[in-house]
């Protein structure tokens, strides 16, 4: 086996087609029977409503044409692709022509059989059943080096007594699953539990190979794994990372009655070589290393594949902004990296200092500009207007929203993405600027709890024995600094508090009465409740963030904005407004 965990890009046909090529030609050189690449290995996963698009589908079928043509060697090669077609104008029920999400056999210059993907997602961030068909039961083995194959396609694996149960009840001796899984806090050992479920199940080797890269809001982890006949993990990829390995996998006798599904005969038996290298079970991290490397991989994928090479961001002394820089820092390279401080009439001296000693031990580049001059002046102009009315919210964001301007216009001089700072705390109860600090391209922490950075910063402080963000910004009261003796909890529940109650209401799908039987406040939960569900325009309005968890805003969330009913305390009430 040659395990091919490539980090692919939606769309770039062409630079996906010769990437798997030249995997390929080191996976034939290297003897190996057959190669795996990731699920949509060609389009890239997900393409999403570029599957709606006839054009894009032919033009990703005809880019496995010109790789099928340069596979051709001993190696077979198992590729996800977009198989059948989609007609303008077509029943999209209809499912003759497909399309489906198949996993194409190549070998010898031609795709030799397709195995089309059975279990199609309809969950969480997945909605498949909008885009493919299912594949039949009962599709044929494919006879590769001479053994017995069931070829699958990620969800078929998850299946208990599914598509890979029945591929093993006709004969299969070893399973291979081709993967675009993404990530979230705790996946791997999930995936291992279930893989161990269908070894259990077959009693045979599962070959497990994942997609690594970040698009969009998604994180995918690699991490491939082969497991053996009786459980044990033969090898393990590195995660967040590409990697290729070749390995031998043992299997069991063929048997000796025809498959009662039939069997493709891709390839016959090598002949002698010499031994694979012993496969390398890597280390999976877990904890704060495992959520610093998927945003570093997120961050790295999300500026890259979008043509940027720098990133901006206001660095304001705080925490939050301190733990972006640093992923920034650690994804990109400090030489990448430009922080602001962006001092107003309200900003202490440590958190300008405070942001200082954080550039230097970071080595990122650092200006300051004072929205002071900028201030004033919008303050002078709204003045005929705002007459006599008392300084409030407004005047507070004033400032938030001089911020997002000068970040814009940095970006726009000097071609650098902005990234936002603001948690999953903060982004669930809407405390944010609209226009302000909601400002840029991507939202780097959108998913990570406000108790989480804390703990981020901690371990990133320790993980070289030099700590990079300086303990006053840890231990400081946490402030927006927007007027005088600002601190979060004058506008929020402390921390320790809020964030439980917003994992139950937002991961958890809790409502009011379920949040008041796990012996919440009713006060709390009626004032969190309502500020959560009213800052959904403003989450809409916001760059896409990167889901480290398994219910993030955005593809896992989808709530309307004008939506007249909200529970309280077991009531369903409509608010008032609010904004």
């Amino acid at each position: 086996m040659a395990l091919c965990q490539l980090d692919l890009t939606v769309g770039a046909l062409r630079e996906n087609t010769e990437r798997v090529v030249r995997a390929w030609q080191r996976a034939d050189a290297a003897g190996a029977d057959v190669a795996l690449f990731p699920e949509l290995a060609i389009s890239g996963y997900p393409p999403e409503d570029l599957l709606l698009k006839p054009g894009f589908v032919a033009d990703q079928q005809e880019a496995v044409a010109t790789l099928a043509a340069a596979v051709d060697g001993h190696c077979a090669a198992v590729v996800g692709w977009v198989e059948g077609h989609r007609h303008r104008g077509a029943d999209p029920h209809d499912p003759a022509d497909g399309p489906w999400n198949a996993a194409a056999v190549i070998h010898g210059g031609q795709v030799v059989t397709s195995y089309r993907k059975q279990a199609l997602p309809n969950y969480a961030v997945f909605d498949e059943p909008r885009y493919f068909d299912p594949g039949p039961a009962g599709q044929p083995l494919v006879e590769i080096g001479g053994i017995r194959t069931a070829v699958t396609v990620c969800e078929d694996v998850w299946l208990d007594d599914g598509p890979v149960a029945r591929a093993c009840g006709l004969g299969a001796q070893v399973v291979l699953n081709i993967n675009a899984s993404p990530f979230h806090v705790g996946k791997q050992a999930v995936r291992e539990e279930v893989l161990r479920r269908r070894v259990a199940e077959c009693g045979v080797p599962v070959v497990y190979l994942n997609l690594v890269s970040g698009q969009d809001d998604l994180v995918f982890d690699g991490g491939s794994v082969v497991l053996d006949a009786d459980g044990s993990v033969l090898a393990r990829l590195p995660r967040f990372t590409e990697s290729e390995v070749v390995l031998d996998v043992a299997v069991g006798p063929a048997p000796t009655a025809p498959a009662a599904g039939g069997v493709v005969r891709v390839s016959g038996p090598a002949g002698d070589r010499a031994p694979a290298p012993e496969p390398v079970v890597e280390r999976s991290p877990d904890g704060p290393e495992e959520v610093w490397a998927a945003l570093c991989l997120g961050v790295r994928d999300y500026v890259r594949k979008n043509g940027f090479s720098e990133v901006t961001l206001g660095l304001s002394g705080g925490v939050d902004s301190a733990l972006v820089a640093a992923i920034a820092a650690d994804a990109l390279g400090p030489e990448s990296v430009h922080v602001v401080l962006m001092p107003s009439r309200f900003s202490s001296d440590h958190s300008v200092t405070d942001a200082l000693e954080l550039a230097g031990n970071l080595g990122v580049d650092a200006r300051t500009i004072p929205i002071e001059p900028a201030h004033q002046a919008l303050l002078d102009m709204l003045a005929p207007s705002f007459g006599d009315l008392p300084v409030d919210l407004t005047e507070e964001n004033l400032q938030s929203r001089i911020r997002g301007v000068l970040l814009m216009a940095l970006s726009n001089k000097f071609g650098w993405l902005v990234l936002t700072t603001g948690n999953k705390s903060e982004t669930a109860v809407g405390y944010s600027t609209l226009y302000g600090d909601t400002a840029g391209g991507l939202a780097v922490i959108k998913d990570v709890p406000k108790l989480l950075v804390y703990e981020l910063c901690r371990w990133r402080n320790a993980r070289d024995g030099a700590p990079v963000i300086p303990e006053s910004i840890l231990t400081k009261l946490p402030s927006a600094e927007l007027r005088e003796d600002q601190h979060d909890q004058q506008s929020l529940p402390p921390y320790e508090v809020l964030d439980p109650l917003i994992e139950a209401y937002v991961d958890g799908d809790a409502t009011s009465e379920e949040l008041l039987a796990a012996g919440h406040a009713p006060e709390l939960v009626a004032r969190v409740v309502r500020l959560v569900d009213l800052a959904e325009y403003k989450r809409r309005q916001s760059p896409p963030g990167i889901r480290i968890s398994n219910k993030a805003f955005g593809r896992d969330r989808r709530l309307p904005i004008t939506n007249g009913y909200r529970i309280t305390n077991g009531y369903r009430i409509v608010p008032g407004g609010g904004s």
